[in-house]
């Protein structure tokens, strides 16, 4: 099996807006997987002689990304129902992301206002910064229906909502959730009809269909581990 292109380390966070922390390191450079992702990101990038950082918006399917060699990263995942006004997630998804301008060697500028960059240790710190300016708000609502409280709105409401707080609908974020869930269990070796029934599939075409698009692997190539895949973590270990 080939040496990962990507080392990762990431830890949860306390923070009521962030969902976790990252870093990432890259030794050679290739081509990864980005596997659909239901959370926007704020990335601290450090390559090739630049530091810059980058709002990233959700991804409804897997893409092919490149990776430089000798790169750095550090990503603050928010948690669904947190959103930034001023770069609204329904407009950053699907790889329109927005890299800020660089405003020294230390910092960028946004909202006309110089940030230092955050790293792994204080990103709780640099984001409680960002929500005291109003740079990012939080809707309640939505974390609490994900958490399984009843809709309290009509159907036709509660899309808004999250449309507006995630750039994408409930039922999208569910399959996204469902499919990194299920390719979690098949990289701890649970056999392919247990995860299909776990994770909720039909049956095991239906997983492998899943799979195609919001991962770009067949459960038989995540077994094999052949083809680095972008950062995947299990919520419900924390």
């Amino acid at each position: 099996m080939p040496r990962a292109l990507i080392a990762f380390e990431d830890r949860p966070s306390d923070s009521p807006v962030v969902e976790r922390v990252w870093r990432s390191h890259s030794e050679r450079g290739g081509t990864f997987l980005s596997m659909a992702a239901c959370h926007w990101v704020i990335v601290v990038s450090r390559c090739e002689g630049r530091t810059f950082a980058t709002v990233r918006g959700p991804e409804t399917r897997a893409t092919t990304a490149d990776c430089p060699p000798e790169g750095e990263w550090v990503g603050i995942h928010f948690k669904l129902g947190t959103f930034m006004p001023l770069l609204p997630t329904g407009l950053l998804r699907d790889r329109n992301d927005v890299t800020l301008a660089t405003a020294s060697g230390r910092g960028f500028w946004l909202d006309g206002r110089e940030w230092e960059f955050p790293t792994y240790a204080n990103a709780e710190t640099f984001v409680a910064r960002l929500v005291k300016a109003g740079l990012i708000h939080r809707d309640p609502y939505v974390q609490d229906v994900l958490r399984g409280a009843s809709p309290r709105l009509s159907q036709r409401s509660e899309q808004r909502r999250f449309l507006r707080a995630t750039g994408m609908t409930r039922g999208t974020i569910r399959q996204i959730e469902r499919a990194r869930r299920a390719t979690a269990l098949l990289q701890h070796g649970a056999a392919l009809v247990d995860v299909a029934h776990d994770a909720g599939y039909f049956d095991q075409a239906h997983l492998t269909r899943a799979l195609r698009r919001f991962v770009g692997q067949t459960p038989a190539q995540v077994v094999r581990g052949r083809e680095q895949l972008s950062l995947l973590y299990n919520t419900d270990d924390d």
